[in-house]
Order: C-alpha cells, then structure tokens, then sequence
C-alpha cells in the first residue's frame, strides 16, 4: 500500500471525496516539482550554474499559481444550483402555478418529474386549451379533443414551452440535455455577476436544441438577473433579457423582464453584458407575467 492509499483512507474520514482528490492532486504537483527541482540543483552543482536560484524560483511561482487557480475557479453546476434553490426549485418541483401573459392564461402542473403545461385563449368565438405533458402535444377547441396537423405540433409545442420556461428560470437547467460552462465572473451595473453559457444536446434538447444561452447570477445573492440567447428558428437573432420586478408567491421567486436586441447585427452573443453597459442595446417589449398563483 503506497503512501498515497494511506492517506486516502485517513483522510477519507474527515473530507469528502471532492476535496480529497484536490488535495492529493495538488501533492502530486507539489512532489513532482519538489523533484524537479532537486533534480536541477544538481545538475547546477555539477555545471556551475549562477541563474538556476532565478529559475527554480520562477518554477516554483508557476505551482503556486496553477495551484490557486485550480482551487478558487467556479463551478457552473454549483452555481446553477444554488440559483435554482434560491428560486424556490424545491417547491416548483411539485407544484401548480398559474398566470396570465399577453392575454392567455398559463398553468403549469408539475409532480417530480411529470408535467401539464397548459395554455388557454379566446379567438373571435372559439375557446382553445392547449396542452403539452410527457404524452406530447394535445389541443381542445370548444373543451372537445381536435387533430392537429404534424406540422403544426412542434411550433405549438415549442410555443406553450416557451412561456412556461422562461417563467421559473433557471430551473430547469439541470435537466439531462443542458451542458453548462463557466465563462468569467463581470461587472454590471457596478454589481459582481458569474457568467455561465448553456447549451443543449440534440438527444432531449427539443427543436431548438442548437440555442445557446448566457446567465449572469449575482456572485452575492446567487440570483438570476440577466438573461441572454441566440436562436435560428424565425430567422437568425439574439436576445438579452433584464429581471426586474421581483417577488416571491409562496416561496418561488418570480421576475418580468425587459427584452432587448443588439442594435449592431454582428454583435457577439457573449459581448451583450458590455454592450448593455454601453446603452447599445435596443429595448424591444417587456415580458411580464401577472396575476401569478401557486398551489
């Protein structure tokens, strides 16, 4: 048994496995050089070499520096969840909630897992309820069942997703298809935010799968305050959303948002935090949910 295995095994008693591979990497890294650099004495013993104090110096600052950066670097996942958490994703989780938007009524009934997401409207004389679940797509016309042509399901579908997603992020993004990367931690509005980009895999990520998105989560309160994504469908675009209009319904955090657009067509997904610093963004509606209930 190496002197490695021992220390895994006392060791395992007081940190958790997360830890301990940090902390048994970094002895690693540290004997390696420790190694190295003896190795580079002798061989400055052996030539004379006046510069090598120079050289093991600056090697060992490197360590130092790697050393530090592996342990004060983000991770998105953690980040995500502490956002979903500070939302009220527990509760929504297994929950009803209902609202209003752009004169539709929305529910959605989740239950670990299973969901309803249900939209209904009036047109000239007709009332449509549309549903979506993990049986797929459905709409009544008049409360009767009516077939829906399979060209029209998946923009249905992704219509009555839409508003119900928006309306609890970031939950949902820790759904099997969504892939997170931490990008930097910036400055807006004189506020610390981590950056995160979310993208989504072909297998489960649903016709607009090749979306990419950026969230910006206060670094202090963990919430989510900006939101920003490119899409294909509808023709080629970005958007950028800011929170604003914060309030909790029985324990879930719910915004509207202002919804934006670069004013520059070629602008960068990832330069829209920058750019609305700037005021070169162009305020395009708002996105606002009322007469919110939970159950």
């Amino acid at each position: 048994m190496t002197k490695v295995d021992k220390f895994k095994i006392v060791s395992a008693k007081y940190f958790d496995i997360n830890t301990l591979n940090i902390v048994i990497l970094h002895i690693k890294i540290l004997t390696f050089f420790s190694e190295f650099i003896n190795r580079i004495k002798l061989f400055s013993q052996k030539f004379k070499i006046t510069t090598m104090k120079k050289l093991i110096f600056a090697l060992a600052l490197i360590v130092i520096l790697i050393s530090c950066k592996q342990e004060t670097q983000p991770i998105a996942q953690d980040i995500i969840d502490k956002s979903i958490e500070v939302t009220g994703g527990n509760i929504i989780k297994s929950s009803t909630i209902s609202f209003d938007f752009r004169n539709k009524h929305y529910t959605a009934i989740r239950n670990d897992g299973m969901y309803q997401y249900e939209r209904r409207f009036t047109d000239s004389v007709r009332k449509i309820k549309d549903v979506l679940s993990n049986d797929g797509f459905k709409r009544f016309v008049n409360n009767e069942l009516v077939e829906v042509a399979d060209s029209m399901i998946p923009r249905y579908s992704s219509s009555v997703n839409s508003v119900h997603y928006f309306s609890v992020l970031p939950y949902g993004l820790n759904d099997t298809a969504v892939h997170k990367t931490y990008l930097e931690e910036v400055t807006i509005k004189e506020k610390k935010y981590h950056k995160i980009k979310v993208t989504f895999s072909e297998d489960g990520g649903g016709k607009d799968f090749e979306d990419v998105f950026v969230y910006w989560i206060n670094s202090e309160n963990s919430k989510t305050e900006y939101i920003a994504y490119s899409y294909l469908t509808d023709g080629r675009g970005m958007r950028f959303r800011e929170a604003y209009n914060e309030r909790y319904v029985n324990g879930i955090r719910f915004v509207d948002y202002k919804n934006y657009k670069p004013i520059n067509k070629d602008a960068d997904l990832f330069d829209l935090d920058r750019l609305f610093e700037n005021n070169e963004l162009k305020l395009l509606s708002k996105i606002e949910n009322k007469n919110i209930v939970v159950e």
